[in-house]
């Protein structure tokens, strides 16, 4: 229904595609070119049109780079895709990367050839890299091409067209606020800054500014457009009329001056001439911020001023992801039900996923909420599989789930109310006891987070370490971050809340945050214990001497119990799991109708003791 199962062999067109590209250096006047996984936009998703990263290698992750050069192919990925990395691409063509510790533009400073010559897409890469491209180059004597067109669109001949996804409007009922309201307030900020105006470029922030969603990009419901809001409260949207119906137009002519985006630069070049205009270096392209310079403006970098906004969730929005998450709850009990029942070593990794989309769409069908998409491609990964910490199930890879093993299932939903993202690790029949001491060290992490209690001012650096210090402990550790921020019916992966070792970004009430410590051994099995949170403000310490922030969790689904070692928690850890799982059916009941999930969700939420 929303995913697809494509057969994805180690392609054997690399090596032709790389000389191909390699071909066209001559004319360009360069030496290496680089192929990120971003698109004009800069989105984790991205259309079909702009996949160019796997068009060339192969590579389907939602992170990663190529650089290549006449000598050499590299991919760059992090943690999380090491293991698909070398069953995707051709390796007699490509060699991995490292995208966190030495990411393209430490390598060309550690390793590029003298006075190599650069060339980039102007178009998809945003200003921030660009000057870290710049500074790498240097160091080695290079030059940075800005290139006039990306030479790998004229290699792909049967390039897709862009999309032209529906627009809707997202009433105030799950918005909150209305978007002339959070227009005026962008404009009011822009006065305060003596800004002329701000070039909006996220396409999230477009969705979140002017109340719509969008159809362009899988599962993230936002529409592919960039916006000039000025001081004194104009906007202009430029968003092809072609997503937009005659009630959409009507909706958006109330607030906004709807452009087609051809107009964009004509535009901008008006707007900036002796103006200071504001942009956000991490997420705008590099190609506008210098037609904004050419057009003697003064480029004022800074944050999108929605994206702190945007992650701050307001009052409706997040009763709505409350809501949505207890539908999705719901569904989740039926299709672990179904798990359980289903006899070990008959169903595969597809069939599993396929069910949970089908439990989903008729949860939402029965609440008279309709599931509008899943939130990313499901990971069911079991054994060996669920190593593989995004792994994606294709139609080569499937396998039967087998006893003995965990099944590891991370998947999400988009629901107009909220997006939601969830994850649970099962035992298929009895587990061997090492994987269940891991289980429980994971647990304890998530627990840690869930329990928190932390200052005004902490940062999400400060709390990472809360959910390791157990498997540390252990001498382990897992190679991705703890929590990313989610958005509301948006990208759910959303910024710039995160938890993580490097995350500085302070958190305030309102932010909605993944908790997710996970363990894998590569090869054998894999472990992840995932629910969403948000912070608030916390009840008074007796004895504390500052106000206090807190974890509220929104996703209530049952936690594996078989695979709980008791004697591995303390008392509060304990007594933490009792409590979730003593809500989880509480608040799920009332929802389940069915005799047979019920007396499931009954026994999966009976209390544990020492």
């Amino acid at each position: 229904m929303f995913q697809s199962f494509e057969v994805t062999s180690t392609p054997q067109f690399g090596k032709e595609r790389v000389a191909a590209l390699r071909a066209s250096f001559a004319d360009l006047e360069i030496d290496a070119f680089l192929v990120p996984r971003a698109d004009e936009y800069q989105g984790e998703y991205v259309p079909k049109c702009s996949e160019r990263l796997s068009w060339l290698t192969g590579f389907t992750g939602s992170a990663g780079v190529a650089l290549v050069t006449q000598s050499q192919a590299i991919v760059f990925v992090d943690g999380r895709y090491v293991t698909q990395l070398v069953e995707q691409v051709d390796g007699t063509v490509f060699t991995g990367g490292d995208l966190v510790n030495e990411p393209p533009h430490l390598w060309i400073s550690r390793h590029g050839q003298k006075g190599l010559r650069l060339g980039i897409d102007p178009w998809l890469h945003a200003g921030a890299e660009v000057r870290r491209l710049e500074k790498a180059l240097g160091d080695v004597g290079g030059t940075l091409v800005f290139l006039p067109h990306n030479p790998l669109d004229r290699l792909w001949t049967d390039r897709p067209a862009e999309p032209l996804g529906a627009v809707a409007i997202q009433n105030i009922a799950q918005a909150g606020v209305l978007a002339k309201d959070k227009i005026a307030a962008i404009a009011a900020d822009l006065g305060k800054k003596n800004l002329t105006a701000v070039l909006v470029a996220d396409p999230s922030s477009i969705a979140w500014i002017f109340n719509i969603r969008g159809a362009d990009v899988p599962h993230t419901p936002h529409p592919l457009a960039r916006a000039i809001i000025d001081a004194s409260g104009n906007a202009e949207l430029f968003l092809d009329k072609r997503k937009t119906g005659i009630e959409a137009e009507a909706y958006l002519a109330q607030i906004c001056t709807q452009r087609p985006p051809a107009e964009l630069s004509e535009r901008l070049e008006a707007v900036s001439k002796d103006g200071r205009i504001l942009v956000d270096p991490d997420v705008t392209p590099y190609a506008l911020t210098e037609l904004i310079s050419r057009a003697w403006g003064e480029v004022v970098e800074g944050a999108d001023p929605a994206k702190l906004p945007r992650a701050v969730k307001n009052a409706v929005e997040i009763n709505g992801s409350a809501a949505a998450h207890l539908q999705d709850g719901a569904a989740m009990v039926e299709f672990l039900c179904w798990l359980d029942q289903t006899k070990p070593g008959t169903i595969t990794e597809i069939a599993a996923t396929k069910q949970l989309e089908g439990v989903r769409a008729r949860v939402g069908q029965s609440m008279q909420n309709p599931l509008k998409d899943i939130s990313f491609d499901t990971i069911a990964g079991a054994g060996e599989h669920a190593a593989i910490m995004h792994y994606r199930v294709t139609t080569e890879t499937d396998r039967l789930i087998q006893p003995g093993e965990l099944f590891l299932v991370d998947s999400g939903a988009q629901y107009i109310n909220g997006t939601t993202d969830i994850t649970r690790t099962v035992g298929i029949g009895a587990v061997p006891e090492d994987q269940k001491r891991f289980f429980t060290l994971v647990l304890k992490g998530m627990i840690a987070i869930s329990l928190a209690r932390f200052p005004k001012g902490s940062r999400g650096c400060d709390l990472d370490p809360l959910a390791r210090i157990a498997l540390w402990k252990a001498g382990a550790d897992f190679a991705h971050g703890t929590g990313h921020g989610v958005g509301s019916y948006l990208s759910v992966h959303e910024g710039p809340q995160r938890i993580s070792r490097l995350s500085t970004q302070e958190f305030l009430p309102g932010m909605i945050l993944s908790n997710e410590p996970g363990y894998y051994r590569p090869g054998s099995f894999g472990i992840r214990i995932e629910n969403l949170v948000y912070i608030r403000e916390a009840e008074e310490i007796e004895g504390g001497d500052l106000p206090m922030y807190g974890f509220e969790t929104l996703t209530y689904c049952p936690i594996d119990r078989s695979l709980v070692v008791t004697g591995l928690l303390t008392h509060e850890e304990l007594n933490w799991l009792n409590d979730y799982h003593d809500r989880t059916r509480e608040a799920l009941m009332p929802l389940i109708h069915d005799h047979d999930v019920r007396a499931w969700l009954e026994n999966a939420t009976l209390p544990l003791s020492h």
